[in-house]
């Protein structure tokens, strides 16, 4: 007796191949990674703009030594300066006060050779310790005084000096209440046992005369005050 044929398979239909379906899934895979791509390129594009060190008061040309090089965001609507560009800084002035940290943009340089505003004076100081508080640097905001012996003579004379407010006791007179630190030691000085620190601060020019006098004698002493909101 002869049973059926064991272990055949049935035949099956050959799997019908759709090439062009293929293709296009493979082009949408790589259009998407190259979307991809190109996104993240354009997320990570940096650019070489200059940053600033230290301070820079306005109307100063921007020193070397003050500048360094940082990568940025690539932005069409911030206006870097380029790294590149740092040889031809030296044809410009600060036209703000810049500050330490802060990426250079146009609009902080100014073409204008006028270091000082009208009615203004630069008055350079050789201070000692004590004379000035420790820490003290460009852009601070501080009042004047004539200390010493002959602070309390000085009064008289300086009536007429708009920046005097009289005395302020103990043989100190006000000079200025509102003078700005234009350059300062790069440290703030040596606030203990100096024996001699250079600043310059800007004061009115009504200020300078009897500034100038005091800072001759060495009786000058700077105390820091709230910057001016006007």
């Amino acid at each position: 007796m002869m049973g059926g044929p064991t272990g055949e398979r049935l035949p099956v239909a050959p799997r019908e191949r759709k090439p062009a379906l293929a293709a296009l899934a493979v082009l949408l895979i790589l259009v998407g990674a190259l979307g991809a791509t190109v996104l993240v390129m354009r997320a990570g594009d940096r650019i070489s703009a200059i940053e600033i060190t230290e301070a820079v008061p306005a109307g100063e040309v921007i020193p070397a030594s003050a500048i360094r090089e940082v990568m940025v965001a690539d932005g069409s609507d911030i206006k870097y300066v380029p790294w590149s560009d740092k040889g031809l800084l030296a044809k410009y002035r600060a036209a703000t006060d810049l500050v330490k940290g802060s990426v250079l943009v146009g609009p902080m340089l100014s073409g204008e050779d006028n270091q000082l505003k009208a009615g203004k004076a630069i008055i350079g100081l050789s201070l000692k310790g004590g004379q000035f508080p420790e820490g003290l640097k460009v852009g601070d905001t501080v009042a004047v005084y004539r200390v010493g012996n002959d602070a309390a003579k000085s009064t008289a004379g300086n009536s007429g000096n708009s920046g005097n407010s009289g005395n302020s006791g103990g043989g100190n007179t006000l000079l200025s209440n509102n003078a700005k630190v234009k350059s300062a030691p790069k440290s703030g000085g040596d606030a203990l046992g100096s024996s001699g620190t250079a600043y310059s601060i800007v004061v009115d020019q009504s200020d300078a005369g009897p500034l100038t006098l005091a800072a001759s004698a060495g009786e000058v002493s700077l105390v820091l005050v709230p910057a001016s909101k006007g």
